[in-house]
């Protein structure tokens, strides 16, 4: 072991990545395949082992530890990036992508061992693939996990803007009908929607309608005080409907001033206001485009 120099042993491990290459991709692939529920098809996990491969067989060629390639290499880093996103993006567990990286040890190690026989340089070998391979299966879970959280949260924000439809009811009048909790990233949403619709519409008067809304306290009752602002400085009226008895008791004894704003019981009642403040009548049968 002592005659065993480090530099010698990643030489073996970079001649074994260039000299096995078809066949460490062709045993990675089929360690992957063999495990239930496997992220891809074969031909996209043959271009990730390829494309991994090649960027380890360059890295160890630099000056950097083998501890350190997976995070500073950056064709080290991309390919790890892309090989976990894509993971994150299929669906597939943590554990897939853990047990990846493992079954990509194996195959080096047996890679190694049919290149040498020397107990030491295998010795020493086993060390340098764990360096290696560790702190690539630390950085692939991180990025697993970080692209499964964006996921959810593109999912979030999707399933929040179809909740919150912004409606054209008539020439110049939109509504917002408000069903579930309104929170602050909600609202987020439901402002920036109605004032991109005020301006794609020219709409003059915007309804918020708060029939579906279950309760109102002061948060909410804040939240749509500043959507109503947001609305006014795009140079349009806004009407909230849908006050019922136990939201208006609320409203009050909570001491929220609402004097300011046009509230009505019900959208019909709103729309009414609304065309009133357009200084239209509707025609019996009319649509106006």
């Amino acid at each position: 072991m002592p005659g065993t120099d480090k530099g010698d042993v990643r030489g073996l491990l970079t001649r074994t990545l260039d000299q096995d290459h078809a066949a460490l991709v062709n045993d990675w692939v089929r360690q992957q395949l063999e495990v239930p529920g496997a992220p891809h098809g074969e031909s996209e996990l043959r271009r990730e082992a390829a494309e991994l491969l090649e960027t380890l067989r360059t890295a160890l060629g630099t000056e950097l530890p083998a501890s350190l390639i997976a995070e500073r290499d950056p064709g080290v880093r991309d390919a790890l990036t892309s090989l976990s996103q894509r993971r994150a993006r299929a669906g597939a567990a943590p554990s897939a992508t853990a047990m990846a990286i493992l079954a990509l040890k194996r195959t080096l190690l047996d890679a190694v061992e049919r290149h040498s026989g020397d107990p030491a340089a295998l010795y020493q070998s086993a060390l340098l693939v764990s360096e290696l391979l560790d702190s690539a299966s630390v950085l692939s879970f991180a990025v697993y996990v970080s692209g499964r959280e964006q996921i959810i949260r593109d999912q979030h924000n999707q399933m929040l803007e179809l909740s919150t439809p912004v409606v054209r009811l008539w020439r110049h009048i939109l509504a917002v009908p408000l069903i579930g909790t309104l929170d602050s990233a909600r609202t987020q949403v439901v402002m920036n929607s109605l004032l991109e619709a005020i301006q794609t519409h020219e709409a003059r008067v915007a309804i918020i309608d708060i029939t579906g809304v279950p309760t109102v306290d002061t948060a909410v009752a804040q939240h749509l005080l500043q959507t109503v602002s947001a609305v006014r400085l795009m140079g349009a009226d806004c009407v909230i409907s849908g006050i019922r008895p136990p939201i208006a008791r609320t409203i009050t004894q909570l001491g929220i001033d609402l004097s300011h704003i046009v509230t009505r019981g019900s959208l019909a009642d709103a729309l009414a206001s609304a065309m009133q403040l357009l200084g239209e009548r509707p025609r019996a049968g009319a649509v106006r485009g």
